[in-house]
């Protein structure tokens, strides 16, 4: 398995990922694939990274701005999506301790997740690489079917940039 940066070519392969998460109920309050444009201008581009095998794209990561003020500039959202044939295999694992890395490169400081309570397979992932649990968004927002989904709020603070 290689870590890569993305590029638009890879769009088919990554919005595959992103609508099998989409399906699960548990990865977002999304409720369809954004077209690249729409998507390509809700994040960031430094930071965007596949884990690809053999030519297939196996999981995805990138990161979205959580402010457009200029004091939030290095803290930004994550967004990991594994394919649903590779979940458990440790791509996500990859794609995001290389996403740490090259966002410190880029100059964040912080990484925060929003994930919905259910999905614990994130929840593990986060924790893993170093994430903590702030606190829980009650009801932040409705899922397609009219449901109110909490949010767990994590967040990694990077120990090299922003350290004064």
């Amino acid at each position: 398995m290689v870590i890569r940066e993305m590029i638009a070519k890879d769009w088919d392969a990554v919005a595959r990922i992103y609508k099998e998460g989409i399906a699960t109920g548990l990865a977002t309050f999304e409720t369809e694939v954004p077209d690249y444009n729409s998507w390509d201008t809700a994040h960031t581009k430094a930071c965007r990274l596949v884990a690809e095998s053999e030519g297939q794209i196996l999981g995805w990561a990138a990161l979205s701005p959580v402010s457009g003020r200029c004091v939030y500039g290095g803290v930004a959202e994550v967004s990991v999506y594994i394919g649903k044939n590779t979940r458990g295999q440790g791509v996500g694992k990859a794609l995001m301790q290389r996403l740490i890395e090259t966002s410190e490169a880029a100059g964040y400081w912080t990484l925060q997740s929003g994930i919905f309570p259910e999905n614990t397979a994130s929840i593990h992932l986060h924790e893993k690489v170093g994430f903590r649990f702030l606190g829980k968004r009650e009801r932040v927002g409705k899922t397609s079917k009219g449901l109110w989904k909490d949010n767990l709020l994590f967040e990694r603070r990077s120990s090299v940039v922003g350290i004064d």
